[in-house]
């Protein structure tokens, strides 16, 4: 997603508006959640010349599927996200405010990909879930808990095993007392 912005370079104060549809990359997401590879992605940009290089903002809209990780229900919504950085002119590595490199232009262009990485990924649910409510599955037998609410589980702690033997069904008590 390379976006040429010759124009704009040596330009300050002009702006151009870039609204495109553009396929999403590989790997837009998490293992649970993201943006299918080649998908659209809808770009609202505003590229503005300032001092310091090329500003890029605006919004950027796609469609994200994934799998719910309580109950593995497909789920699917759109995500709009806003995006904005500085793309520095100065061919020398230039520091932001918080110490890491800005993106600079390369051969009169920048490329889009690694702001909208960074924008959609961190936007998307570490924990996606169909609702907030939903139950989930059985973490004894895996039986979706939505299909059977009444699901349980008897609770046996295994080291009280060894004394089973020594319990009596009273049925059977009240038996040998009466012969």
């Amino acid at each position: 997603m390379v976006v040429s912005v010759r124009e704009l370079q040596r330009s300050p104060g002009v702006m151009r508006t870039l609204v495109e549809r553009v396929e999403a990359p590989n790997d837009l997401g998490t293992p649970t959640i993201g943006i299918p590879a080649g998908s659209d992605i809808e770009l609202d940009l505003r590229l503005e010349a300032v001092h310091e290089g090329v500003l890029v903002s605006g919004s950027a809209t796609a469609h994200a599927v994934g799998e719910c990780v309580r109950c593995l229900d497909p789920i699917a919504y759109d995500l709009t996200v806003d995006v904005q950085e500085l793309f520095s002119a100065d061919p020398e590595p230039v520091k932001d405010e918080d110490g890491d490199d800005l993106p600079r232009i390369e051969h009169e262009s920048v490329d889009l990909e690694p702001l909208l990485r960074d924008a959609v990924v961190t936007e998307l649910p570490f924990q996606p879930v169909c609702r907030p409510d939903c139950p989930g599955l059985c973490p004894q037998c895996g039986v979706r808990l939505e299909d059977h609410p009444g699901h349980r589980h008897e609770a046996r702690d295994p080291r009280w095993d060894a004394l089973q033997s020594l319990v009596t069904d009273p049925d059977e008590t009240d038996q040998r007392k009466s012969n």
